[in-house]
C-alpha cells in the first residue's frame, strides 16, 4: 500500500524556492486560467512562497483564494507576496492534501501545482480535492515528469542527476513521474470528465540557462534532497558535486536547450 504521506524531496532551501518564486499563473497555470473569472472561490493546494496563488488572487477578485501548505514559514512567505501586491482576499492555513479540513462543497476551483508527485496516495488527494470542489467546480492539477525531462548537449553527468533525483523520490514515497499519470489517477479518483492536456518550462536562452543550471547545481549539494540523497545511501558528497559540475558545465553552453514537461488536468466535480 501506498503511504498516505511523503518527505518532500526538494524542501525549501533558497535554491528551490528561487525556482518557485518565477512561477506565475502564466506559465504555470495557463490550461486554468480559461476557467477562472470574478467572484469564484479558489483552494490553492501547496502554494509554496505564493507567486502562483497571488496571480490567482487577482484574477478572481472579489472571489477569495485559501491558500494551503505544510508549514508556517512557507505561508508566511506567500503571505508576505499577497501583502506586497495589495491582495486582501487570500487567507493562509496549513492543510494535508490527504485529509483537507474544509466541508464538502467548499470551493468553486481546487488548484494544485507540483503537489501529487510529492505524496503517498495521489488518488486519495484528488477524491479529497473533488470532495470539497462545488458540483460543477473545476480541479485543476499539474505535475512534471522527470523521465520524460529532455536536454542538449548530452552531458554524461545529467543522466546521472536524472537517475539519482527519481530514486530519491521514490524512497521518499513520492513518484517523480507523475505528469504520465494524473489523467490515470484522476480516473481512479472518480472524476469522469477530464480534460487531459500538457504543457512545457523550455530553458534556452543565456539568462534562462544560467538561471535552471545555477539553482540545481546549487539545490544539488545544499538543499535537503542533498542530504536525503546521502543519508539514504544513493551517492556520496563526491559524487554530488560531479553532478552539480556538469550541470555548470551544461549551463556554460551557448546551444544549451532544457525541455521540462508538465502532465495537466481540468476535471469538472
Amino acid at each position: 500500500m501506498p503511504r498516505k504521506t511523503a518527505v518532500y524531496t526538494h524542501g525549501h532551501h533558497e535554491s528551490v524556492l528561487r525556482s518557485h518564486r518565477w512561477r506565475t499563473a502564466a506559465n504555470s497555470a495557463a490550461y486554468l486560467i480559461g476557467e477562472l473569472r470574478p467572484g469564484v472561490s479558489v483552494l490553492d493546494i501547496g502554494c509554496g512562497p505564493g507567486t502562483i496563488t497571488a496571480d490567482l488572487a487577482a484574477m478572481v477578485a472579489p472571489g477569495r483564494v485559501t491558500a494551503v501548505d505544510t508549514t508556517r514559514e512557507i505561508l508566511a512567505r506567500a503571505a508576505g507576496v499577497a501583502a506586497e501586491r495589495g491582495l486582501d482576499n487570500v487567507e493562509f492555513t496549513i492543510a494535508d492534501v490527504h485529509a483537507l479540513g474544509f466541508a464538502d462543497d467548499s470551493f468553486d476551483v481546487v488548484h494544485a501545482h507540483q503537489v501529487l508527485q510529492h505524496v503517498g496516495d495521489p488518488v486519495l488527494a484528488l477524491r479529497e480535492m473533488r470532495r470539497v470542489c462545488r458540483p460543477g467546480g473545476i480541479v485543476a492539477v499539474r505535475d512534471s515528469d522527470y523521465a520524460a525531462m529532455a536536454w542538449y548537449p548530452e552531458v554524461p553527468g545529467l543522466d546521472t542527476w536524472q537517475e539519482l533525483y527519481r530514486r530519491v523520490a521514490r524512497a521518499n514515497g513520492g513518484e517523480p513521474d507523475a505528469g504520465r499519470r494524473l489523467l490515470s489517477w484522476a480516473r481512479r479518483a472518480g472524476f469522469t470528465d477530464i480534460t487531459a492536456t500538457a504543457g512545457t518550462w523550455c530553458f534556452a536562452t543565456s539568462d534562462s540557462r544560467a538561471w535552471w543550471s545555477g539553482l540545481w547545481a546549487e539545490r544539488t549539494v545544499g538543499s535537503d534532497y542533498a542530504r536525503q540523497a546521502v543519508e539514504g545511501g544513493h551517492a556520496d558528497a563526491g559524487r554530488l558535486e560531479a553532478i552539480a559540475a556538469a550541470w555548470r558545465e551544461w549551463g556554460a553552453q551557448d546551444d544549451a536547450w532544457f525541455m521540462v514537461p508538465h502532465g495537466e488536468v481540468l476535471c469538472r466535480a
